[in-house]
């Protein structure tokens, strides 16, 4: 399956235990989050519905979730990886103050991947890979997850075309320092990522 993903993330505590069954959405929360990334703009709350439909705005479109541990954003403005996505990056990802938080970015067509993670603040790992270009941003000390995916590379062969594949890798991650479980995957006791409720604003 070919994913687009423009997904920030924090979590107060390990996200296996943050993101569980039983998660309300707080739409005032939500709100606050969204005013704060926006100042200037005209927003307009249009809304709820679930991450699922949340992953890959419109351009226009932003998408806040706020509970009562965690906090997701979804926002096209990361893919830019500009000055303007790392703001939001950094902002969704220490927002919560002695957690831990993780951005994703995957695109189907340009077969990219983004990921940040965050601790206590500040930013531990990036990368960025494709499949056309290899490896772009290798910064910060290897998470333990995505060790598996360098083998090839640290024991020799090029990166470019990128001997492995981008989306695993970045899923991988997520699933293990975003979410606590696979995006799409639902666990035995019932919680499936993808239907945590968010809020909807259209940005003016």
């Amino acid at each position: 399956m070919a994913w687009s993903v423009a997904l920030a993330c924090a979590s107060a505590g390990p996200p296996a235990e943050v993101f569980r069954p039983g998660l309300s959405l707080d739409p005032d929360a939500a709100a606050r989050v969204a005013r704060g990334l926006y100042p200037a703009a005209r927003l307009v709350e249009t809304g709820e519905t679930v991450l699922d439909f949340a992953l890959w705005p419109y351009e226009d479109e932003l998408f806040v979730g706020a509970y009562e541990r965690a906090l997701l954003v979804c926002d096209r403005r990361l893919f830019g990886m500009d000055e303007d996505a790392r703001r939001i990056a950094d902002t969704v990802g220490t927002a919560l103050p002695g957690g831990q938080g993780g951005v994703l970015v995957l695109h189907s067509v340009i077969s990219g991947c983004w990921f940040r993670r965050y601790e206590h603040g500040r930013v531990v790992r990036e990368v960025y890979v494709t499949a056309e270009d290899g490896v772009v941003i290798d910064q910060g000390e290897r998470l333990p997850a995505e060790r598996p995916y360098w083998k090839a590379i640290d024991a020799g062969a090029q990166d470019v075309p990128l001997p492995f594949d981008q989306e695993s890798f970045g899923l991988e991650l997520a699933q293990t320092y975003m979410l606590g479980r696979g995006i799409a995957d639902r666990g035995e006791d019932g919680f499936l990522p993808l239907e945590l409720p968010l809020r909807r604003f259209k940005i003016g």
